[in-house]
């Protein structure tokens, strides 16, 4: 008797037995920010929101970063019908909220197509690319030369 399989993305080559307590289909997101990787998995259903294990006001801790994290939520008016798991790594914590925010976009894509027009509008689907620049010798910080001497 052949046993069935389960794909748990539509892009991903993963598969889990039906009867695996981690079956429940998810949507994955990766976002960055600095040096902040977020992977956020979207469960449709669910209406937790868990970022490292603990919940998000507790993660991030000021409501204002939490409110950033899930900024696409609230611009596509669906803030209750998703439970979100993330795992971020790297960077501080308003790096990693932008991380979220973006992972969480990408995610919300592949739910459905229909949202990439008023993400993309919204500025969520964008990758920040400005990072920190690196330190040159002879100088204190990236640009910062040593105080000029006269003798």
């Amino acid at each position: 008797m052949p046993t069935s399989k389960i794909q748990t993305h539509p892009k991903s080559p993963h598969t889990l037995h039906p009867h695996h307590p981690k079956s429940d289909k998810y949507y994955e997101g990766v976002g960055r920010r600095k040096t902040s990787i977020a992977r956020v998995r979207v469960t449709p259903g669910k209406d937790k929101t868990v970022v490292n294990g603990e919940d998000i006001k507790n993660y991030l801790q000021l409501p204002i970063l939490t409110e950033k994290a899930l900024e696409p939520l609230a611009a596509l008016k669906i803030n209750d019908k998703f439970g979100i798991s993330v795992k971020v790594k790297g960077g501080g914590i308003h790096a990693q909220s932008e991380a979220i925010r973006h992972g969480l976009s990408r995610a919300l894509i592949l739910i459905n197509p229909d949202y990439k027009k008023r993400l993309r509008t919204a500025g969520f689907l964008t990758r920040d690319p400005r990072m920190v620049e690196r330190k040159k010798y002879g100088l204190k910080k990236a640009r910062r030369a040593p105080q000029w001497q006269k003798r």
